[in-house]
């Protein structure tokens, strides 16, 4: 579990709680010198009368939080520590340095936009070129996973965790590989340790949807459906069973075929119903995913009539 959502277990770098912390004169030198040799330090002085310090502490806290360890943040009161404020020039608040061995390196002054702030932690923390490599390791491993190939793409989902733990991305795609690899309640487990906010992720919402739909239509007598479809080819309720059960069974093209064949006969049944399900199967496979786009293509032909 710390591998996927641990603050720094698997990954080897810093616990949450050490990225952001508040200093002082006394321990300048420990909590900012002596730690920019090995990873940067951004110090925002800031002061708790200033209205700007109150919006971009906030902003700062969050991206450097998100940015996995490449950064470290230092608070520095400068009410409390006046001396200090002066040693680095600050003249007016918020200030902030990025310092690296030792040396300021960057600055931003005054109100900042999440952009600018985003882009001040990239530069000082080689954020766009690690995330670039984490898309890339993303796109191989969602195509290796499409293709199939379960345990190569189990390796490289955990490969990217261990380099950005919490990545919404990886934690989906990981929870994806459980799903194929039939450990449902495995997944659910690992659900339900998940953080609230990340849950609310497209991506990982996406899987919410596809366990709560394998579960509608786990157990059902494939075999009796039929045969009530075979007596009747406008029992929607029938068809609309199959379709969940062929989906709970891993089939979302069957799942897809007959719920479109419901909206196709009969687009009032169950309040909409056949289309609404549809749409939450589309979401939960996904953008990427062909038999999704091949639904929603056939859907929007379909509404078009």
């Amino acid at each position: 579990m710390d591998l996927i959502f641990g603050e720094n277990a698997a990954a080897g770098g810093p616990a949450a709680q050490d990225l952001v912390k508040e200093s002082d004169t006394q321990t300048f030198m420990q909590d900012v010198i002596d730690v920019s040799m090995n990873v940067p330090v951004i110090v925002d002085f800031w002061a708790p009368w200033c209205g700007p310090c109150k919006q971009l502490m906030p902003l700062l806290e969050r991206l450097v939080r998100a940015a996995q360890g490449r950064v470290r943040l230092v608070k520095i009161n400068v009410d409390e520590n006046p001396q200090l404020a002066q040693q680095m020039q600050v003249r007016s608040v918020p200030t902030v340095f990025a310092i690296k061995e030792g040396r300021p390196v960057d600055m931003l002054v005054g109100a900042q936009t999440e952009r600018e702030v985003k882009a001040f932690i990239d530069r000082i923390g080689g954020g766009a070129q690690i995330d670039a490599q984490i898309d890339a390791m993303l796109e191989t491993a969602r195509e290796t996973l499409a293709a199939g190939r379960l345990p190569q793409a189990i390796a490289m989902y955990q490969q990217i965790l261990q380099a950005a733990p919490g990545h919404p991305g990886a934690v989906a795609g990981f929870l994806r590989c459980n799903l194929a690899a039939g450990r449902v309640e495995k997944a659910k487990s690992l659900l339900e340790q998940i953080p609230p906010d990340l849950k609310k992720h497209p991506e990982i919402a996406a899987v919410i949807a596809t366990i709560d739909l394998a579960a509608e239509g786990a157990g059902t007598d494939v075999a009796a459906l039929q045969a009530r479809l075979a007596a009747d080819a406008n029992d929607h309720q029938a068809r609309f069973d199959l379709a969940m059960a062929a989906y709970a069974a891993g089939d979302a093209e069957t799942a897809i075929r007959e719920l479109l064949e419901i909206v196709r006969r009969d687009r009032a049944w169950d309040e909409d119903g056949a289309r609404k399900r549809l749409l939450k199967i589309l979401e939960a496979l996904g953008p990427a995913d062909p038999a999704a786009k091949s639904g929603r293509r056939q859907l929007q032909m379909l509404l078009m009539v």
